[in-house]
């Protein structure tokens, strides 16, 4: 029988489960008995969600290999939590591959579906819309283009809004408040009432212990393993360069902070950050957002942070790095010009994007050196930012979802 008072909500990876846990504090706001079950991480755990397995961060076809076991031994629980508990709803978010394996099992079990956050079916595999169509009941996306693909195809979409906005949303205003209420007369720190970004960075660099004084420039290397493995050293060595040569002057008035994603194994990269360390970096686990808000320059892996550095408008370089054969065989199949989600959002190169051999320390250092030194190339990449972001303001994506969630519950 189905469990009227049961959703299964289930995430892939650490950006997909900070959406689950937003989403899952909104459901259990409405309706504190519901119980919520699914794959995630901490986040989601501490949100409510009684979790099947952890999340698997295997990206790419050959770093996918080492967790493939860990993989099918999660595809085997979310089936028998399906059949033993019946959720009304099985909210499904990203990772494709997995989870339209699920949501081929839970529609032959008559469980509905809702996909939350698309795959980018518009860069690769747009076959998948037919598939996806032929699978769920409801998609809700967050990027605004989306909505159509899916119109298009028949399915119930609607474009939600990107929860990334929720977080800096709730975290500038948290950080505000904690500092103003022990820093006095301090008019670093301005109220919660006109938050401008770029009044907040001595505010947010003195809550993480930095020097509210010096300019800060932020490392994101990614949260995948691969992502880390791969970029973790071509930032520390971007930091001995900037140290180093004499003629980065700009630069050398900088301190540096990479904040990593909650999930993050830090024992597996602990020569990493030794090394890190050394050169003065700050490490900040978790605090992503706090760090680029405290930002005046970024160098950010593709993905996600890039939409986050552009909302609270710092100015970035992009870089990615996959295994050779990953990448050979990525550029055959996708279809889009660009890999960031501001330049696929603005249709142009509105920030660099330095990918395999490209990204390297001295390609990076020197578009920081042009962002720094090129005042009307850094203030149209801002404009850019704040074009985007006006896309995604007023909309409050967690409570959206939560909404759909309980009509397909049959609830008001």
């Amino acid at each position: 029988m189905m469990n009227m008072n049961t959703v299964m909500i289930i995430a892939g990876e650490s950006s997909g489960e900070l959406y689950g846990s937003l989403l899952a504090r909104e459901l259990k706001q409405r309706d504190p008995d519901m119980r919520i079950i699914g794959v995630g991480g901490q986040r989601m755990q501490e949100a409510g969600v009684e979790l099947i397995s952890t999340i698997s961060d295997a990206f790419g076809l050959l770093e996918a290999v080492a967790s493939l076991q860990k993989i099918k031994d999660t595809y085997k629980r979310v089936v028998a939590a399906m059949k033993e508990l019946s959720p009304r709803v099985l909210v499904l978010i990203d990772y494709p591959d997995f989870n339209l394996k699920v949501a081929g099992k839970a529609k032959s079990l008559g469980i509905q579906i809702l996909y939350y956050v698309s795959p980018q079916v518009w860069a690769w595999r747009k076959g998948r819309v037919r598939k996806i169509a032929k699978l769920v009941n409801r998609m809700a996306v967050i990027l605004p283009f989306e909505e159509k693909l899916y119109r298009d195809a028949g399915v119930p979409c609607e474009f939600v809004g990107h929860p990334i906005m929720e977080e800096i949303e709730a975290v500038l205003k948290a950080t505000v408040i904690s500092q103003r209420s022990f820093i006095k007369n301090n008019d670093r720190c301005p109220t919660t009432d006109d938050l401008k970004y770029s009044e907040l960075r001595s505010c947010f660099k003195s809550a993480l212990g930095l020097n509210p004084e010096k300019p800060l420039l932020s490392l994101l290397p990614g949260s995948r393993p691969h992502e880390l493995e791969k970029l973790l050293p071509v930032m520390r060595d971007v930091i001995r360069k900037i140290k180093s040569d004499a003629a980065l002057k700009p630069l050398k008035e900088y301190q540096f902070c990479i904040p990593l994603a909650p999930n993050t194994d830090e024992h597996r990269y602990s020569l990493f950050f030794a090394q890190l360390n050394e050169e003065g970096v700050a490490i900040r686990k978790g605090e992503s957002v706090r760090v680029l808000a405290a930002s005046d320059l970024a160098v950010v892996a593709s993905g996600t942070a890039t939409l986050q550095t552009a909302f609270l408008e710092v100015p970035m370089v992009v870089v990615y790095k996959l295994s050779p054969l990953t990448f050979h065989l990525g550029r055959r199949i996708v279809k889009v010009t660009h890999i960031s989600l501001i330049n696929i959002l603005s249709g142009r190169t509105v920030v660099r994007e330095l990918l395999q051999e490209e990204a390297n320390p001295e390609e990076i250092v020197k578009e920081l050196a042009r962002i720094l030194r090129d005042t009307e190339y850094r203030e149209d990449m801002l404009r850019q930012y704040r074009t985007i972001r006006e896309q995604f303001q007023g909309r409050s994506p967690s409570r959206r979802v939560a909404e759909i969630i309980t009509g397909m519950i049959g609830r008001k």
